[in-house]
């Protein structure tokens, strides 16, 4: 998106990627074991980069990628993930902004997620690039939720919804 060139940019991830995109989500998930959480289940019903309203991708081809749905009229960041060895070179950090780029295009006035409040690379990265823990959650938060207490992610620790709102063009913080 704005301002990246090269192998690295991040992009609209075609659907012909979708399967290495779901090899790149196992491959990370692997760094949750390391810290004792998972496995996930995985639902051959839910197939959120199929139903996505975009899946963006960083590098050609990919090492890492946003899946984002709308969910109660704002940006939800369903999945990010980047491959371990291409990790800490700030993709997650591009892939976020560039969703938050996209929701504002879209005139999306915030963007929210689900995520682990503990796990270093989950919650505590989100709250660096802005983000802020809700307790109040809308409708489509809270049975993303339920769903993730019903399919056991609870088990694993402390999970918590966050956003970050954005305002003409920047988020009431420093942007990702």
């Amino acid at each position: 998106m704005k301002g990246e060139t090269g192998t690295d940019a991040v992009r609209v991830a075609a659907p012909a990627e979708f399967d290495v995109l779901r090899e790149i989500e196992e491959t990370a998930d692997g760094l949750f074991a390391e810290v004792g959480v998972g496995p996930f289940t995985v639902s051959d019903e839910e197939d959120h980069l199929a139903q996505a309203a975009v899946v963006l991708v960083s590098g050609t081809p990919p090492v890492g990628f946003a899946c984002v749905d709308i969910v109660d009229g704002l940006a939800h960041i369903w999945q990010l993930s980047v491959l371990p060895s291409k990790g800490r070179q700030g993709r997650g950090r591009a892939l976020v902004k560039a969703v938050c780029d996209w929701a504002q295009l879209h005139g999306l006035p915030a963007v929210t997620l689900t995520t682990f409040r503990d796990v270093p690379w989950n919650a505590p990265f989100y709250a660096r690039l802005g983000f802020r823990v809700i307790e109040a959650l809308s409708p489509g938060l809270q049975a993303i939720r339920d769903h993730e207490r019903d399919i056991g992610d609870d088990a694993f620790g402390s999970r918590v919804a966050m956003r970050i709102d954005l305002r003409g063009g920047t988020a009431d913080r420093q942007r990702p």
